[in-house]
């Protein structure tokens, strides 16, 4: 946020997730939202077999993501849901 405000970006910035959740995610995200994937995520995608592993993995990537957001100081996070609830429901019992 701090380079944001340094180059004069002076609304409110809200971070968002969109955990993975399923198969057709890992080319779907990158695509859609004109991201890469970090290598380790990567990595450990490449393991999983089914929607049930990747919405596993997501959670814990977004988990992990969202605590990292909150120590950074940023108050709130918006959640792409994309019909997910229930995923989204388990990444804030793990991070609130």
């Amino acid at each position: 946020m701090h380079k944001c405000r340094e180059a004069g970006i002076n609304v409110p910035i809200i971070p968002g997730i969109k955990p993975l959740a399923t198969l057709s995610h890992i080319k779907f995200m990158p695509k859609f939202f004109h991201v890469d994937l970090p290598e380790a995520l990567t990595t450990e995608l490449i393991k999983c077999r089914s929607d049930k592993d990747v919405a596993a993995l997501g959670t814990e990537w977004a988990a992990e993501q969202c605590k990292e957001i909150i120590k950074s100081g940023v108050p709130s996070i918006h959640f792409y849901t994309m019909g997910k609830g229930q995923q989204t429901a388990a990444i804030a019992k793990q991070v609130y």
